[in-house]
């Protein structure tokens, strides 16, 4: 009986410890890697006025992992595609993200401004990174799913 009960303790041992709890942790984190799938647009820098689904044969992808961002984009229209690697690190309600290289039109617009600084709106798996003017209104933002 005693080998019988040992022997139950230790399937039970063993198959909660194989068992994926993935689903039942809620993340809470950015790292992990992100699809586009929708804009925000702001009308008055407080309110949504418009969504906007990402167009078709467009795709954005986004990975943030260990203190480091990669994203890259294909849109139809633009064959060559567009990419940038760079560092990130998140405040209590931002993200800010540090280019340091990417495709040739990222490589312009680096000439002028390496560093990006989003609200973040972070959910389990969603995220919103909300762009502002220069006047601190909110303009719109880009929202991702969680696919990894």
């Amino acid at each position: 009986m005693k080998k019988l009960l040992g022997l139950a303790l230790l399937v039970f041992l063993l198959v909660s410890a194989t068992t994926d709890t993935k689903e039942n942790t809620p993340y809470h984190s950015i790292q992990g890697t992100w699809e586009l799938v929708s804009f925000y647009n702001y009308d008055d820098g407080i309110h949504i006025t418009d969504t906007v689904p990402k167009a078709e044969g467009y795709r954005q992808v986004k990975m943030f992992y260990n203190g480091k961002v990669m994203w890259s984009r294909h849109d139809e229209d633009e064959p060559s595609g567009r990419f940038g690697y760079g560092s990130y690190k998140i405040t209590d309600n931002q993200l800010i993200e540090h280019i340091e290289y990417g495709d040739g039109q990222m490589e312009k617009a680096l000439d002028s401004v390496k560093e990006f600084t989003f609200e973040l709106i972070l959910k389990d798996d969603m995220y919103s990174q909300v762009n502002f003017n220069e006047e601190g209104d909110r303009t719109f933002s880009e929202n991702y799913i969680r696919i990894d």
